[in-house]
């Protein structure tokens, strides 16, 4: 058997897997090169429709009670001004000795109409109220998509909040005596994120 000299082997050696590595990369796709994953479709109809669906729930009083238009929370399934003159305060929980965590502890109290409770329970602050009462889909579907209003979040950092922040997800588990969001959960964060993944185009 004929022997060739080690560097003359490493060079074929490295020759074929260079061969074989274009070969593979050239079945990737048509051009030669790996393509990157293709962006979802724009569909303006499917992503109004995936919001308009979703907007019940913003507007359920699960949600929209620590989301008022004014600076005292709302409270109850009329969703009327929250007793004892709460106030929203400079950070979102709650003014001066009315702190939201004199009554709100970190899980629900039992028993029907007890006070709720969560890991952290506040409203947004003064500075990004993210107000979801009196706002039309349009109008809240604009804000939403907005980082100046919306917290400061991308669309897909919206995506992720509705799905797995503990304070959102109260609204599923309200404690006695209160009803819930006309979605599941996880609808409303599947109808958000194909909203998002369709364009977030908004309701007209």
């Amino acid at each position: 058997m004929k022997k060739y000299p080690a560097r003359k082997t490493l060079g074929v050696a490295c020759l074929f897997a260079a061969l074989v590595f274009v070969s593979f990369a050239g079945a990737a796709s048509p051009g030669g090169t790996a393509s990157p994953a293709a962006p979802s479709a724009h569909d303006d109809v499917g992503a109004r429709r995936a919001f308009t669906a979703a907007y019940g729930v913003f507007l359920h009083p699960r949600c929209m009670n620590c989301h008022p238009s004014g600076d005292r929370p709302l409270q109850g399934d009329d969703s009327h001004p929250h007793a004892q003159n709460v106030q929203r305060g400079p950070l979102g929980d709650g003014k001066y000795g009315m702190k939201c965590g004199a009554c709100h502890q970190k899980e629900n109290i039992p028993g029907p109409h007890r006070p709720p409770g969560a890991i952290v329970w506040r409203l947004p602050p003064p500075k990004m109220p993210m107000i979801f009462q009196g706002k039309s889909p349009h109008e809240l579907c604009e804000q939403l998509k907005d980082p100046a209003r919306n917290g400061g979040r991308t669309l897909q950092q919206i995506i992720e909040h509705v799905s797995t922040d503990k304070l959102v997800g109260w609204g599923w588990d309200p404690g006695e005596g209160r009803t819930l969001p006309p979605l599941s959960r996880e609808e409303f964060a599947r109808g958000i994120k194909q909203w998002v993944e369709k364009g977030a185009a908004c309701p007209e």
